[in-house]
């Protein structure tokens, strides 16, 4: 599948080796002003090279919309947005034409479609995430008009973890780490790998802040399991929790239980999520990925012929692939968040008829 949404759909296109990879936009509405500077923004965050650990593929990343938008105000059209690759080098997956790289998709998709993209991994890229960024940042911006925020923050990198959750601080942190007294340990980390030729894992944390209670259609469209498969979408990830997530299933219910008093809740254990439904709460979201599979070590493995062969990956690739996953979490986040919110404004008759009620210009 290569679209996600309910009232918000979301379609993606292209190859990490192709001409460009880009999105569709379905479901946005009319009259919200699409801030081209924030989209960048964006984009930039994500951007190969903007980051430590990160890819020494360069590319701009500059989006052109191509429908939806007139004048800098949304249409209610689709909106299509193009990011054109600039900088791929397709030469250096020359060897690889036949062989299999461990720990990708190389091979299931072989198996799949008797065909495959060797070049990066064409589809299987997370060069595609791009494009989940430009429309996540569309999504922010609907957020945005009601007061809702969404932030990231990279809490772990191998074994050293953030001691700290501060999402202002990782703004304007190389790595997006939530923990200035971490920060130095963890960039070690990363080039301790990068010297041995090897990549590491990282864990995010992502927050959404002002999500109004009532958001989530049980039972088979809860918030949280929108919020887990969209996660779960992106490249490398391994793993999802929400609120105390694993911690759970080792408490007894009078520890995990939120307590409640006129004031409001009494812990966070539910991670804003109740019977698939916001509460009105933060909504807190640990996200896992592992380590980067393309690595410069000798990995055994087979070609498409069913031969044993050793390789040694080259090319340009992410150390730790969660620091810039850091940002795609954040605008699958955003996407989901909003696609819930345009489909609550039917779930009563009032908010029907708000919502539907114009004065007549004639």
């Amino acid at each position: 599948m290569n679209s996600f949404g309910s009232h918000l759909c979301l379609t993606t296109f292209g190859e990490s080796h192709g001409p460009g990879v880009g999105c569709v936009l379905d479901g946005v509405p009319s009259g919200l002003k699409i801030d081209e500077g924030f989209m960048q923004s964006e984009l930039d965050r994500r951007r190969p090279g903007y980051t430590t650990g990160g890819t020494k593929r360069t590319e701009e990343d500059r989006a052109e919309i191509l429908s939806g938008v007139f004048e800098g105000v949304s249409t209610g059209a689709p909106i299509a947005i193009l990011i054109r690759n600039q900088n791929a080098k397709s030469g250096d997956y020359d060897d690889l034409r036949e062989v299999f790289r461990p720990a990708h998709a190389d091979y299931s998709w072989f198996m799949k479609y008797g065909i495959r993209d060797h070049r990066g991994g064409g589809r299987s890229s997370a060069r595609e995430s791009a494009a989940r960024v430009a429309a996540g940042a569309i999504a922010k911006l609907i957020l945005k008009e009601i007061g809702v925020t969404v932030k990231s923050g990279v809490a772990a990198i191998g074994g050293v973890e953030s001691g700290i959750c501060d999402f202002e601080r990782a703004e304007n942190s190389p790595i997006f780490s939530l923990d200035v007294h971490t920060q130095a340990e963890q960039i070690a980390e990363i080039e301790a790998a990068r010297r041995d030729l090897d990549s590491i894992g990282a864990i995010v944390k992502v927050r959404a802040e002002g999500v109004p209670a009532g958001l989530g259609e049980p039972l088979y469209g809860k918030l949280d399991a929108k919020l887990a498969e969209a996660l779960m979408g992106i490249n490398a990830v391994k793993a999802v929790e929400i609120g105390a997530g694993v911690r759970a299933a080792s408490m007894r219910g009078g520890g995990n239980n939120d307590e409640m008093s006129a004031e409001g809740f009494l812990s966070a254990n539910a991670g804003g999520i109740l019977g698939g439904v916001s509460s009105g709460e933060p909504i807190d979201l640990t996200v896992h990925f592992k380590p980067t599979p393309s690595i410069g070590k000798a990995q055994r493995t087979i070609d498409i012929h069913g031969n044993e062969r050793v390789i040694e990956i080259k090319g340009r690739h992410d150390v730790c692939v969660g620091i810039r996953g850091a940002v795609v979490c954040e605008a699958m986040t955003a996407l989901v968040i909003a696609d819930m919110l345009l489909l609550n404004l039917s779930s009563t008759l009032d908010r029907v008829k708000t919502a539907y009620t114009r004065k007549n210009p004639l």
